[in-house]
């Protein structure tokens, strides 16, 4: 792809964006975001799900002998 081509295509959908009702190009963001998987999954995998449900556990475990 060249230069010209790759300006172009930037053009394009600068204008598309543009176009669009200001309304419309919120809701669009809102919905991606939305789909986004969180931060911590998204970057870390799953190792973060284990660390808190392990702390979690371990956790509730010292508060029932707390409670005793």
């Amino acid at each position: 792809m060249s230069t010209n081509d790759y300006v172009k295509f930037v053009t394009q959908q600068f204008v598309t964006y543009m176009d669009s009702p200001k309304q419309d190009r919120k809701q669009k963001r809102q919905q991606r975001r939305s789909e986004r998987e969180p931060f911590l999954s998204r970057w870390f995998g799953v190792l973060p799900l284990s660390i808190a449900l392990l702390y979690r556990k371990s956790a509730d475990e010292q508060d029932e002998k707390r409670a005793e």
